[in-house]
């Protein structure tokens, strides 16, 4: 799609340049040819390195940008990017690449391989499975019964993924209209599990909006467990039942988040953080430890707490 074509779909004055985009992504991680957008300001920061062909930004930003990089200057960034994001979802099946299935791997019949999927050696793939377009899949890995992959996602060696639970469905992402209408901003990410892995059942990871939601190598989910957009678990973690992230909340190595625990969004979660059940993070933690309750203190703070909230009984 041509950059003019994008300003004139937007509304965007000025623009005629006719640089062919192919994607949309972070301002970060953005590269030639692609568009990335600012709607908060804390991400002003990124602007000056970013890669990024064009940027759809507030017009009293655009004097941030780079030399080189195009403004497409709108009053809510946001809005026009989830608009824009329907041009470049990509559609459900796309392959014409018939399914690669390794050696010694096993795929019941009903399950539901897309064109375009690799998998492994010595897996099993059991009944009413469904693996999306392109999705690559290590080996020794089992998927239990009704387990669903969507497209792109990636999953490395020794994995297991117990029934129900889905890989890569579309993050809760909206942009809201004056008069309280939600506009979908489409998700064109994916999701990539590590080696080592085992995510119980019932649990779904979103995939990313750009780039990837990744659940790091050796890392051990529980039943029924939610893990938004662009989040990142780190290595050895664990997450016990019904605990959640929203997105863009990154896990350190070897963190614990107890039954019902939740982070918000685009939190920083120290390595060797243990969460107790029912905790809930509204803020970064830089320092690792064991934190409890709502609002969040350290977990012998907690307990003294509630020890003087007892005698007043």
């Amino acid at each position: 799609m041509k950059l003019y074509e994008i300003a004139k779909f937007l509304g965007c004055s000025g623009v005629e340049d006719t640089i062919e985009i192919i994607g949309m992504n972070t301002l970060r991680e953005a590269r030639s040819g692609e568009i990335s957008f600012l709607s908060d300001s804390k991400y002003e920061k990124e602007l000056d390195g970013t890669k990024a062909s064009a940027v759809i930004l507030p017009a009293s930003k655009a004097h941030l940008l780079p030399s080189g990089v195009i403004a497409l200057e709108s009053d809510e960034p946001y809005m026009s990017v989830a608009l824009l994001s329907k041009h470049f979802a990509k559609p459900v099946q796309s392959s014409n690449i018939e399914p690669v299935i390794g050696d010694g791997t096993l795929v019941y019949p009903t399950a539901h391989i897309e064109n375009g999927v690799k998998i492994g050696s010595n897996c099993t793939i059991m009944s009413g499975v469904y693996v999306g377009t392109d999705v690559l899949i290590g080996d020794d890995v089992i998927l239990y019964p009704n387990v669903a992959v969507y497209r792109d996602c990636i999953i490395g060696s020794r994995v297991r993924i117990h029934a129900g639970s889905v890989i890569g469905s579309d993050g809760f992402g909206y942009a809201h209209t004056k008069m309280g209408e939600h506009v979908k901003l489409y998700q064109n990410g994916n999701v990539i599990i590590e080696n080592d892995v085992e995510i119980g059942a019932n649990t779904a990871i979103d995939c990313a909006v750009f780039g990837s939601t990744i659940i790091k190598h050796g890392s051990k989910l529980d039943n029924l467990i939610q893990i938004g957009h662009n989040c990142v678990v780190g290595e050895h973690s664990i997450m016990v039942s019904q605990s959640g992230l929203a997105g863009s909340t990154i896990l350190g190595r070897n963190v614990v988040m107890g039954g019902q625990s939740a982070a918000a969004g685009h939190l920083n979660i120290a390595p060797f953080t243990t969460l107790a059940a029912r905790s809930g993070v509204t803020k970064s933690i830089t320092k690792g430890g064991v934190y409890s309750g709502f609002p969040l203190m350290e977990h012998k703070l907690w307990l003294k707490l509630q020890a003087k909230l007892a005698k007043l009984l």
